[in-house]
């Protein structure tokens, strides 16, 4: 069994990947249970990119903060993580498409005076 971890805006993803039939279970969820639809490609990429079969692996998420795209691409990083682990040979292929690169843009804070982080108020002159 093979523990990562993957980071993205303010998701943590924990990720256990172990040869299996296939099952991926988000926080006790089926991965269609618990995502929408479109961002089940984004999630899988790394596997089809190592020329694997989704159905080799099992893999049990714990994820937790941010929003559905940034803990998709938590999930990806750690994914990504595990299978270099899991053979290094599948690191040159990841790393060639800028997936075992952590994405450090984080939400900028608002300060004080301001509307938002950089919108000020409206100006007046009289």
């Amino acid at each position: 069994m093979i523990h990562t971890i993957g980071r993205r805006k303010r998701s943590l993803a924990r990720i256990y990947l172990k040869i299996g039939n296939g099952l991926i279970i988000i926080n006790s969820k089926k991965l269609e249970q618990y995502f929408p639809k479109y961002l089940h490609p984004k999630i899988l990429y790394p596997i089809e990119i190592v020329n694997k079969k989704i159905e080799e692996f099992d893999i049990n998420v714990k994820v937790s903060g941010g929003g559905f795209n940034g803990q998709s691409e938590a999930i990806r990083l750690a994914i990504s993580r595990a299978l270099c682990v899991f053979d290094i040979k599948n690191r040159k292929k990841l790393k060639s498409e800028g997936l075992l690169t952590r994405d450090s843009r984080e939400v900028e804070r608002k300060k004080f005076g301001q509307k938002k982080a950089r919108k000020k108020y409206q100006f007046s002159k009289r």
